[in-house]
């Protein structure tokens, strides 16, 4: 028995850029996302058969509460900042709404929190989850937080190189990869990802700290927070220049972990029961998606999927 959670829009996005926009319904309009998004599932159910699965999705790409710590997250990203809206390729945009009606006749859960990315809905669910072990499919690094052991083991699916080259880290290979402690990888990875920045993010980052050395510090300091508070105290365990790095930073640094973290406590409402079905709940209405967007080989391949 295993709970997947789907990045869903991480999963959208790569599946638009991997397949050609050449693929259309018969009105013009392209599916080659619906149809990549349809076949990554299939795939997942049927190379990893979560028991139960939740796709995961944006309430809010850019929350107010993380804008107003930090107003260069995700800034460079925007394409209306009055309205706060994503800049989305054109092509894309339409076929968001078929993506999310297929799951819905299909009967596979969806999920969000408002106000909320998807990546703290993935968190909030992952946190509360007592009975079964997670697999959080995505291809977004940030989310190599969650990893852990315990209460129930939760591990990652990389598939920033596509499903066929998938990676599942857990905390043994997130500490291997990135130098943070494997009892605490999660937060360890998260620390260190504050510290390191991410340009794609608009997160500064301390000023020459790169990947290496913002794990050696945490490593050695536990926490971003105990790492500020060592270098304001003066601590020799931080050498002078290390520590006016950190000094300089701190407007930064004391608010990078509210930002970075997922919020776990993000309130999340899930459109209904997230064990996978073994029949998709309205056959009707998926084979007249299918038809209305020229879906083919992909509704069937994902149908397929629902019965092994």
């Amino acid at each position: 028995m295993t709970l997947a959670l789907l990045d869903s829009a991480s999963l959208y996005f790569r599946s638009f850029y991997a397949l050609p926009d050449s693929m259309t319904a018969p009105d013009g309009t392209a599916v080659n996302a619906v149809r990549g998004f349809a076949d990554t599932v299939a795939r997942i159910l049927t190379d990893r058969k979560p028991a139960r699965l939740v796709a995961c999705l944006d309430a809010d790409w850019r929350p107010r509460f993380r804008v107003d710590l930090l107003p260069s997250y995700k800034a460079h990203r925007v394409a209306d900042e009055a309205a706060n809206v994503e800049e989305v390729p054109d092509l894309l945009t339409p076929q968001v709404p078929i993506i999310l009606e297929l799951l819905d006749a299909v009967g596979l859960a969806t999920a969000e929190a408002p106000g909320y990315e998807a990546d703290d809905v993935i968190g909030a669910l992952t946190a509360r989850e007592r009975t079964d072990p997670v697999e959080v499919i995505t291809g977004d690094r940030d989310l190599f937080q969650l990893v852990r052991t315990s209460p129930t083991p939760a591990s990652v699916i990389y598939v920033g190189k596509g499903w066929a080259k998938a990676e599942l880290l857990g905390p043994a290979e997130v500490a291997a990869r990135y130098g943070v402690p494997e009892a605490d990888a999660g937060p360890g990875y998260a620390a260190m990802a504050a510290l390191r920045g991410d340009p794609s993010d608009g997160l500064p980052g301390v000023a020459g700290v790169g990947e290496k050395t913002a794990a050696k510090l945490i490593t050695q300091f536990g926490s971003v927070e105990a790492l500020l508070a060592a270098a304001k105290s003066g601590s020799k365990d931080l050498p002078l220049k290390m520590r006016l790095k950190i000094i300089a930073a701190e407007e930064y640094l004391s608010v990078a972990p509210t930002v970075v973290n997922v919020a776990v406590d993000a309130p999340v409402t899930i459109s209904g029961p997230d064990a996978v079905p073994s029949a998709p709940k309205d056959p009707g209405r998926v084979a007249e998606l299918a038809t209305r967007w020229n879906l083919g080989g992909s509704v069937q391949r994902l149908v397929a999927a629902l019965t092994r």
